[in-house]
């Protein structure tokens, strides 16, 4: 009888029993799981040098040839965990190939978020030893939150409607099923071994077996900030979810006067949300924030009249601000695991630590440059690496808005003043605050380093931008 697969993938992400599940495939006899293959900061496992003769360079630069290996492994059924941040080159060979098993492991959102949570303030990603069990509480962040709920079902919602175009099913385990024998070898049943497990493996041992709201440093504020959510849409992954392209969770609303601001990311966020609290009197903790497309639903009905808008900012600025507060930064905000890639598989020349007296205005503009070579290639996926928001294309970002509702107006940021006035104007606002102007991105401004050459550069990377919305160079009226 012929094998009904050729090798598998995991779908899972992290805290959801990943290392469980892997542990307990491996037990299978002919069975191989090779951890994380694809995970573009390490090969299969940190500190692991290769995979079936591929190293990560090798692999980074043929992700397909190890994807074929791992297909092609004689004597036994191979496969891989499969996150969402993962080398998205690979993502579609495996979805279209009915021959590849897909397996989707989920869990609770809340509970993998704050486990994760435990995680950063522990350090302690596996327990095997009791004994050795670290304790620590976590902060529930409901922004933080927000987006990771966004991230898991904006993942969801594309496997399931790839596996329905393509006519494919896939085997659903939820965190609780993987301490079932018996739905383990039902899993070893579908994915046709013949081997079965006697027992589940007991090395690893759960981390924190108490309820949730005993596991955070701040429940009440957990509590206030799920209270609006759709508990039912919070825990349905991987049903049928609308897809949150949208990006809702990141819209801001004023306090009183019924505007609704959609930003870009890597525009000038803080500046428009200071200026809508400043509008309306109140702090910036005063805004509405954090809104599900629920929220955002209720919020219009509640306020007739209202009017939406986002702002564009120049690719020059926009990228070099990104460059500036995620990459070449390492506090708040920044994006350090990537940053550590980039400088280590990227070469990008950036201080370990962060820029300090020897970073020379001619070293920034140098490792700019190499940041933008690093988006050229990660734009046309090229990289391992995810095509972030921070620095995908604002054309990109205006259709994702379009998945629920277009903004009323698309603002710029160098007539940005003149544009609130006349929306407002239209609104019957007579009165508004100036808009604070963005500071000079540090260590070195932009206009410290911009010339002909680097705008042609950004101009080649951004063509979408330049050519849907105008744009000329930078420091010039579009």
């Amino acid at each position: 009888m012929t094998a009904p697969f050729d090798y598998f993938i995991v779908f899972a992400e992290m805290r959801t029993g990943s290392n469980f599940l892997e542990t307990n495939l491996n037990a299978l006899e002919g069975v191989a799981c090779h951890g994380e293959a694809f995970n573009p900061h390490f090969i299969a496992y940190p500190n692991r040098a290769e995979l079936l003769g591929f190293t990560q360079e090798r692999r980074d630069a043929d992700p397909e040839g190890l994807l074929r290996a791992i297909r092609e492994a004689p004597g036994e059924l191979a496969g891989f965990r499969y996150f969402h941040d993962h080398d998205p080159r690979v993502l579609n060979p495996a979805l279209d190939d009915p021959r590849c098993a897909k397996i989707i492991l989920t869990r609770n959102p809340l509970d993998s978020y704050v486990s994760w949570k435990i995680v950063q303030a522990t350090g302690q990603w596996k327990l095997t030893n009791l004994n050795r069990r670290k304790e620590a509480k976590a902060r529930f962040d409901a922004e933080e939150f927000a987006g990771h709920v966004e991230a898991l079902q904006d993942f969801q919602v594309l496997l399931l409607n790839r596996l329905q175009i393509s006519g494919q099913t896939a085997f659903y385990l939820a965190y609780e099923d993987l301490q079932s024998l018996e739905v383990m070898n039902g899993l070893a049943r579908w994915l046709g071994v013949s081997s079965r497990l006697e027992t589940l493996d007991q090395s690893l041992k759960r981390q924190n077996p108490s309820p949730v709201i005993a596991k955070v440093a701040n429940p009440d504020e957990m509590t206030e900030a799920l209270s609006g959510l759709d508990r039912f849409n919070l825990t349905r992954t991987p049903n049928f979810e609308p897809r949150r392209g949208a990006g809702v969770p990141t819209y801001v609303a004023g306090a009183r006067t019924p505007l609704l601001y959609m930003p870009v990311k890597g525009g000038p966020e803080a500046e428009v949300q200071a200026w809508l609290a400043a509008l309306d009197g109140v702090s910036p903790d005063a805004l509405e924030v954090r809104m599900t497309q629920k929220h955002l639903r209720q919020w219009k009905r509640k306020h007739p009249g209202h009017r939406s808008f986002t702002v564009l900012r120049h690719p020059v600025a926009r990228a070099h601000h990104v460059f500036c507060t995620r990459i070449l930064s390492t506090g708040p905000g920044s994006f350090a695991q990537i940053r550590e890639t980039l400088r280590k598989r990227f070469k990008l020349p950036i201080p370990k630590g962060g820029p300090g007296p020897s970073y020379t205005r001619a070293a920034h503009r140098e490792a700019f440059c190499a940041f933008l070579e690093f988006v050229r290639m990660n734009l046309a996926g090229q990289t391992p690496i995810r095509v972030d928001g921070a620095w995908g294309t604002q054309v990109q970002t205006l259709s994702g808005f379009g998945d629920l509702a277009l903004p009323d107006h698309v603002l710029r940021e160098d007539e940005l003043q003149d544009a609130l006035g006349w929306m407002l104007g239209r609104m019957g606002v007579a009165e508004m605050p100036m808009i604070e102007p963005v500071s000079d991105e540090a260590p070195h401004a932009l206009t410290d380093i911009y010339d002909a050459e680097l705008e042609a550069l950004v101009a080649d990377i951004y063509q979408r931008d330049y050519v849907m919305f105008g744009f000329g160079p930078w420091g010039q009226a579009a």
